[in-house]
């Protein structure tokens, strides 16, 4: 995408300063003049360009894709009694997430991307509630991906541990965790003193730029989940290679048991049916984490593919005087913020009972 294509208005755009974000700067080209009090006159909006209106359209449609997709898996959930359960809490816990993305963050996002300069024209209240909302919902997302990453880790490498019980337990201290450290670090710039959102006199919002607060916010947001998803990842695929490695040892024994079963004897044929019984239940239970492991793996490939960009970028900006340019900084915020749109089409596609509770739904509806 060249930025010489997009007007003024879209080409403007400048990488958030801190979690899913957005900060601004005022525009040489339009941002309007200067009184001799200080304030600032607002100039006359330069028309879009064919190519930004299909831009804009495109970022309508995905706001509106995300949040009717996380709106279906939350009604579902809610309609559904055997969903009110794990680890369909989590799958809940971050479309609420996505559903906030969507509806509160995205939507402003948008305005301000359609501002010449960038200018936040919105006051400062609602600068800090978008703010807040950003960080709390983006960081949110990211940590709910990485609980229901752990949650199908310990599903697969330790279900005889791992009840339902204690999968439950787990489960809820997750989500409360999760919300309680993306709280943290949306509200420590308000409650600590952390830096200012909101400039009157250039009309910009953004996060705070301290570069301590870069570090404790991409960190807390990123880093630190993209480490435990990766670890887990791991985990997984060395299990999963050892369990294949097993289950081809246990085919050259298998066609043991078969020679007994001729000689007609009740006790050797109740010994051999147990026997397929267990291996059928013993392949049933390889399959499920077999889907598991894929979900896994495509999730947390999308996430990483969604946010890396945008994170690197926005940790390595206040430490110095090197700037990308305002296309590309926008695109790394908008494919971050898409991550909300892909996070329920990959939980969903790999579980049947979604596309089955799914098509009841419309199904009744009609």
């Amino acid at each position: 995408m060249e930025a010489a294509s997009l007007p003024a208005a879209v080409s403007s755009v400048t990488l958030p300063s801190g979690p899913g974000t957005c900060s601004s700067s005022p525009s040489p080209n339009g941002a309007g003049s200067s009184t001799p009090g200080g304030a600032v006159l607002a100039s006359r909006e330069p028309p879009l360009s064919a190519f930004a209106v299909l831009v804009v359209t495109l970022l309508v449609l995905l706001i509106v894709a995300t949040l009717l997709w996380n709106l279906l898996v939350l009604v579902t959930i809610l309609r559904v009694r055997s969903f009110h359960r794990v680890p369909h809490n989590l799958v809940a816990s971050t479309a609420v997430s996505d559903v906030l993305v969507a509806a509160v963050v995205m939507p402003l996002s948008l305005v301000s991307e359609l501002t010449d300069g960038r200018r936040w024209r919105l006051g400062r209240n609602l600068c800090h509630t978008w703010i807040s909302f950003d960080v709390l919902c983006c960081t949110a997302s990211i940590w709910n991906v990485t609980a229901i990453a752990l949650d199908r880790y310990w599903t697969i490498t330790r279900h005889l541990q791992y009840t339902l019980r204690a999968r439950r337990r787990a489960s809820a201290l997750m989500i409360a965790l999760t919300w309680a450290l993306s709280a943290l670090i949306s509200l420590a710039p308000l409650l600590f003193g952390w830096g200012e959102a909101y400039d009157a006199r250039l009309q910009r919002c953004q996060v705070s730029q301290e570069p301590s607060y870069a570090v404790f916010s991409t960190c807390g947001a990123f880093y630190l989940p993209l480490g435990v998803v990766l670890f887990v990842y791991w985990k997984i695929y060395k299990a999963a290679k050892l369990r294949f490695s097993r289950r081809l040892r246990r085919g050259t024994v298998l066609p043991l048991p078969a020679t007994t079963q001729v000689k007609g004897v009740p006790r050797e044929a109740e010994e051999v049916s147990a026997s397929r019984h267990c291996q059928a239940r013993a392949s049933w239970r390889e399959q499920k984490e077999q889907r598991a492991a894929v979900m896994v793996g495509i999730l947390i490939g999308v996430f990483v593919l969604c946010w890396t960009p945008f994170f690197v970028a926005e940790l390595i900006s206040p430490f110095c005087a090197c700037s990308l340019p305002p296309t590309w900084k926008s695109v790394f915020l908008w494919l971050g913020y898409s991550n909300s749109f892909f996070n329920p089409l990959i939980y969903t596609a790999f579980n049947k009972n979604y596309n089955d509770a799914f098509k009841n739904f419309f199904t009744k509806q009609e």
